[in-house]
């Protein structure tokens, strides 16, 4: 139990905490977090003649003044509920179980109201953001199945096709440099919206059957590759005609 003395003098720690607090927030001015354009940290009146990475540097100033201004917020309304505690008679009281909060706890976090095992701190937050309750994959909640992958145009197709249109990469970011500047981002090579080589030019009916190729570059250039390494593919020799694999012999 608190003595009288030690109850003054953590009141009196308390009161000169929240008057710097307070002087904070005055010397850096009330934010209105709802209007002030986020130039207000550093008195920029515009953005038309900055370039993106100074825009970044404003947006970081801004975020960084909101969350310190938040957290003086906070810090103020903790020590007037200890201060309103001492008032009452109840510092250095757990309010969850009423046990005594020992004096080196409440040295180092005068603003607690809770003993160590009722700290809130403790409490880990499952909360997701409330997008993901209407996001599906491939755009949201990621599920890997590895018996049925999902092969269909995901995320990462996404960058690649944007990626296509040009990178900060160069040749010596790689350790074998694609033959086209066009090519220079990671995975260049790599199928978009289907995974093997022949899917792009061949199709079967709805039992899978009747495979039909349908001739084109990527055509062409499978067929020499697979002549190269004289194998056939998955469903048999690939011919640029209609067949069926299942009854050929």
């Amino acid at each position: 139990m608190l003595s009288k003395k030690q109850t003054e003098i953590f009141k009196t720690n308390l009161q000169n905490l929240k008057k710097d607090l307070e002087d904070r927030l005055r010397e850096n001015g009330d934010l209105n977090l709802n209007e002030d354009h986020p130039h207000a940290s550093t008195g920029e009146l515009s953005s038309y003649d900055n370039h993106p990475g100074d825009e970044g540097s404003e947006l970081y100033e801004r975020e960084k003044d909101i969350a310190l201004y938040e957290h003086y917020q906070n810090e103020i309304k903790d020590i007037e509920g200890a201060l309103q505690a001492i008032d009452e008679g109840a510092y250095g009281t757990c309010k969850v179980c009423s046990g005594e909060i020992p004096v080196d706890r409440l040295e180092a976090l005068p603003t607690t109201q809770f003993c160590i095992a009722h700290s809130p701190s403790q409490d880990t937050s499952h909360n997701r953001p409330v997008e993901e309750g209407v996001l599906m994959p491939p755009f949201g909640k990621f599920e890997k199945d590895e018996e049925d992958e999902n092969a269909a145009y995901d995320a990462e197709d996404s960058w690649q096709d944007v990626a296509s249109y040009g990178t900060s990469e160069s040749p010596s970011d790689f350790a074998r440099p694609p033959g086209h500047y066009d090519d220079m981002y990671v995975e260049s090579e790599e199928n978009t919206g289907y995974v093997e080589d022949y899917e792009n030019f061949a199709g079967t009916d709805i039992e899978g059957k009747n495979v039909t190729v349908y001739p084109n570059s990527q055509h062409e250039q499978y067929e020499d590759l697979l002549d190269e390494q004289g194998t056939m593919t998955s469903f048999g020799d690939l011919p640029a005609y209609e067949h069926d694999p299942y009854t050929e012999d």
